[in-house]
């Protein structure tokens, strides 16, 4: 049961996932007209599931339930989804879409209200984990978004992560910079790179390979601390200061 990513936008990916039975659904659809192009005569999605409240993650929805009326949305409890999401869910929930069962995880950071979908060896998480990168803060704290890394390193290392953004090669070019001795990340720019040259996705990932090259996993790592200990001496210390400088030092990166 492989995910399929749907690009749209500028480097969004939309998820559908099919079963041989026909039975599918869609996770974050930021625009109808690449779904609809790929549902091709498809029967209406068992469910669509929304990570967060950003538009480029749920702006097609209302033009996919014109097409597919009755379609149940699945989503944070937050007022801001109010006449998107008809199941607001939250931490510990568990929605069943056809033949599918996700467990509902809080992931806030990102956003306050962001939360993640995971089952079947899957993880979808919006923008909270990126391959070889996070989110950027616009709500939550450098506390909440390590709280909620944390939990996603957790899960177990086959996990398949389905992330909302095509920004690998970009992740990449700074995670190399922290990690510059990281081998097992070396290979993994010179795969992704490969990979879009041909204009193939480089995801999904995996879990354990996230954990292998990931700075924003790799946290507790010595050589990421090095790293920052190089800038602020007082990253060194505190793991969650750490996190913030390694997320400031992002933001930063090439600008």
């Amino acid at each position: 049961m492989q995910p399929r990513p749907i690009p749209a936008l500028a480097d969004n990916y939309i998820w559908m996932l099919a079963d041989p039975s026909g039975d599918w659904l869609l996770v974050d659809p930021g625009e109808a007209d690449a779904v609809l192009a790929t549902a091709g005569g498809r029967p209406p999605p068992r469910a669509i599931l929304l990570t967060h409240h950003h538009h480029d993650h749920v702006g097609g929805v209302s033009a996919l339930l014109r097409r597919w009326p009755g379609v149940p949305v699945h989503g944070p409890a937050d007022p801001r989804l109010a006449g998107v999401v008809q199941h607001p869910v939250g931490d510990g929930d568990v929605v069943a879409a056809g033949p599918w069962r996700f467990d509902v995880l809080a992931v806030p950071g990102h956003t306050v209200s962001h939360i993640a979908f995971h089952g079947h060896g899957l993880l979808f998480c919006g923008d909270t984990l990126f391959s070889l990168g996070c989110g950027r803060l616009f709500e939550g704290s450098p506390g909440d978004m390590l709280g909620s890394l944390d939990r996603l390193s957790a899960l177990p290392d086959a996990t398949l992560v389905c992330c909302g953004h095509e920004y690998t090669l970009a992740n990449a070019a700074f995670a190399r910079v922290v990690d510059p001795d990281n081998a097992a990340l070396q290979r993994r720019h010179e795969e992704a790179a490969t990979m879009r040259a041909q204009g193939v996705p480089t995801l999904p990932s995996t879990l354990g390979q996230e954990r292998d090259c990931n700075p924003f996993l790799r946290i507790d790592a010595p050589a990421v601390r090095a790293a920052l200990a190089a800038r602020r001496p007082a990253a060194a210390s505190d793991r969650v200061e750490a996190f913030a400088e390694l997320r400031r030092w992002k933001d930063g990166f090439g600008a």
